[in-house]
């Protein structure tokens, strides 16, 4: 799960370790489950000694935790980056959460077992990282609600929509989907799928033009 942007030296080469950390956790633990995996696992998978996991984490309940930081930071930033670019091009609100589908929709075709882990563990209560799952879905969350909400001020949107709400049933519309699509219609293309949520979206499911 790579960062576009790169650092040299040092930096760089720890989080080069930490990537493989995540490559390696991420994998494990969607095999076999979070319990069930351990560190040595984890290492060896990775390619690294023991000693380095704790190096970079203290614990494995901490990498995971940051697994998901790391995972949903990049959704995130992916979903900004599609609006933005919208914005930029002069397309509507519309065009900017048709963007952010089709964002979100890349991401979890790149990063399936991540996405199905993040799914996962959203339905899970009695984890030690539940708060911080909840802060970075919120930060996802929140990109769609910035443009929800800028076309509603703009009249583009109706007032009347439950902005919170919305953005949620957006952003699960996609993680939901897209997992159904790689999970029983794996023969689908990515285009497919974004035209069949895109019309979700547009309203134009019904027999009406």
């Amino acid at each position: 799960m790579e960062r576009s942007s790169a650092t040299g030296g040092a930096g760089g080469r720890r989080e080069a370790t930490r990537q493989k950390l995540y490559e390696a956790a991420v994998t494990l633990i969607a095999e076999q489950g979070f319990s069930a995996t351990t560190v040595d696992e984890i290492a060896e998978r990775a390619g690294v000694a023991k000693g380095t996991v704790y190096y970079n984490f203290a614990s494995k309940s901490v990498l995971f935790e940051e697994l998901l930081r790391h995972g949903v930071g990049l959704l995130t930033a992916s979903l900004r980056e599609a609006a933005e670019r919208t914005a930029r091009e002069g397309g509507s609100r519309v065009d900017a959460l048709d963007a952010m589908i089709r964002a979100g929709l890349v991401f979890i075709d790149r990063y399936p077992a991540f996405t199905q882990l993040y799914v996962a563990e959203l339905w899970r209560t009695n984890r030690a990282w539940q708060s911080t799952l909840m802060v970075v879905r919120q930060q996802a969350v929140a990109v769609v609600e910035d443009v929800l909400r800028a076309g509603v001020a703009d009249g583009e949107l109706s007032e009347e929509i439950d902005i919170p709400l919305t953005a949620a049933a957006l952003v699960g519309m996609v993680l939901v989907a897209a997992l159904d699509w790689q999970a029983f219609q794996p023969e689908r293309s990515l285009d497919d799928v974004h035209a069949a949520l895109s019309r979700l979206l547009q309203g134009r499911v019904s027999g009406g033009r």
